[in-house]
């Protein structure tokens, strides 16, 4: 017999608010933020927050109105990230370094109807004339005569409810890098942030305990949902305007640093930095962005850096899977160890299994070399691409969201990145994995960083050519490199040139190898104009 399902009285609608609520009322003398000199405790940044709200609804923030946050990671930042949902808004963060007319498109495209934009940053939007836009300057002073504060200060005391309508409303709109055209506005909600930070305590290890260093920009798919994280945990936050190797080993000592999340770029700096030692207590670092190299992760274990290899994208609210640590493996060699933590693994605890599929959707054999594309689905993936709804049925098509990645299934269920679709290297009809090339040229002891993308070739069509980045006062020549991948590598495999140079980047140090790209194939069309 069919029951009559109806839906519980006691149901509430999550909310990664509710963090901040229970925090605030169990640890309210507790530090929630460090920035420099100044301390809020979490009866403070609950303050801060409802100001921020209560000032947004009385300059006439509307339901769903677009609140932009042009801002480094400071305290203001982290407040935004309650502030303006509590308020009934969705919040957008804005890339730091964007150029004006990228942030006036993402301002324009959203509808954004507030800007808050950091004293660094406010030369870029000072004269861009967009009606309706309410631009607020936050010289990230803490003082009176801080715009940001006083925009707090005229608030009416008192605070907002916690609840929301509905968990599936939207809590932001995050944009991608919009490297093939222009970005796209990924929109997260209320029940995606709160699963995938409560995956973030659980897989990352998050505790009351908890100190966390912002590396990770919080403008990049809020910070990994860690803003909310860390404050369910009634952990600390300590923010961090500028990357700098040698403050954050300082931050880290003088703090307490427990945790703190970055590219594979990031932690090769701090590793390599001439401050670098070895801690006494593990510290919990989270690495994505770009699959670490085995040689990245024996580093980081020789510091007592704790590696947490994950993956993921925008549109999955940052990581999805992770490499979860088999206590058996740690009876296999140091090398052997960090190639099986160099796998991106499976989905979080909070995420439905990641597969690995061929064109017709149907799953890859297990065998650790067939070649598939990545497909997620379920509460860790976006609610669609904001005003764009032929991208997001195109990249929802079959009912899973297609990540563009290319991947491996091992026989344990784990997966393997081999490459982006558009970063696979067709030679002679071989595959060529860039991120294989790239392993194996970080091996090299001069070595620092390396990027790997196709160039044309007249006889194979396509061949790699790897750009390298050397460490400091460390030498070797092209030749020198080559040399090292012929002992390494299958011949076809190895680079047809080398090149020493810095390597661009994103604000969050992924590698733009889009622009190696691009000018190794500009110069083959001018050869044929």
């Amino acid at each position: 017999m069919e029951e009559n399902i109806t839906k519980s009285v006691s149901r509430t609608e999550l909310s990664p608010l509710s963090f901040l609520q229970r925090s605030a009322f169990i640890l309210p003398e507790k530090t929630a933020v460090i920035h420099g000199d100044r301390r809020y405790t979490y009866r403070q940044f609950e303050e801060r927050v409802h100001r921020l709200a209560r000032s947004l609804q009385q300059a006439g923030l509307v339901k769903n109105g677009k609140v932009a946050f042009l801002c480094p990671n400071t305290p203001a930042m982290l407040e935004a990230h309650f502030g303006v949902p509590l308020a009934g808004g969705v919040l957008v963060t804005v890339n730091t370094r964007l150029n004006k007319e990228e942030i006036r498109y993402i301002l324009v495209h959203s509808d954004s109807c507030f800007l808050f934009v950091d004293s660094e940053f406010y030369s870029l939007v000072s004269d861009l004339g967009i009606q309706g836009l309410t631009v607020v300057r936050v010289d990230d002073s803490g003082l009176e005569g801080d715009p940001y504060e006083q925009f707090l200060a005229q608030s009416s005391p008192g605070l907002l409810p916690y609840n929301v309508d509905h968990e599936d409303s939207p809590i932001s709109i995050n944009y991608t890098s919009g490297t093939t055209g222009q970005p796209k506005g990924v929109i997260f909600t209320h029940r995606g942030t709160y699963l995938n930070a409560l995956g973030e305590v659980i897989e990352t290890g998050l505790s009351l305990r908890t100190v966390y260093l912002w590396t990770l920009p919080l403008f990049h798919c809020n910070g990994w949902c860690f803003s909310w994280a860390v404050s369910a945990v009634g952990g600390t936050h300590v923010c961090l305007r500028n990357i700098n190797p040698e403050l954050i080993w300082q931050i880290i000592r003088r703090e307490g640093v427990t945790h703190f999340n970055g590219a594979p770029t990031l932690h090769t700096m701090l590793v390599n930095h001439s401050k670098a030692y070895r801690f006494e207590q593990p510290v919990a670092v989270t690495v994505a962005g770009a699959p670490p190299s085995p040689t990245l992760l024996e580093k980081l274990r020789s510091l007592n850096f704790s590696p947490i290899h994950v993956y993921g994208l925008t549109e999955t609210y940052g990581p999805y899977t992770i490499c979860t640590w088999h206590p058996e493996w740690n009876q296999l060699p140091l090398e052997e160890q960090a190639r099986q933590r160099a796998r991106q693994g499976q989905a979080y605890v909070t995420a439905e299994l990641v597969r690995v599929v061929d064109a017709y959707m149907k799953d890859v054999p297990r065998d650790g070399k067939t070649i598939g594309e990545v497909v997620m689905r379920g509460n860790n993936v976006m609610q669609g691409y904001y005003k764009h709804p032929e991208a997001t049925g195109e990249v929802f098509h079959g009912g899973w969201f297609h990540s563009g990645d290319l991947a491996v299934w091992h026989p344990d269920g784990y997966i393997e990145l081999r490459d982006r679709l558009k970063d696979i290297i067709i030679s002679g009809g071989e595959n060529i994995s860039t991120i294989e090339v790239e392993q194996t040229v970080v091996r090299h002891p001069a070595v620092l960083e390396c990027a790997v993308v196709a160039i044309p070739d007249e006889k194979w069509g396509e061949r790699p050519k790897a750009f390298v980045t050397l460490k400091k006062d460390a030498y070797a020549s092209e030749e020198d490199i080559l040399a090292f991948c012929k002992k390494h590598l299958a011949h076809f495999k190895c680079p047809a040139t080398i090149e020493i140079c810095e390597l661009p980047k994103t604000a969050t140090g992924k590698i733009q190898k889009y622009i190696l790209r691009e000018k190794e194939w500009a110069k083959r069309n001018k050869r044929i104009n």
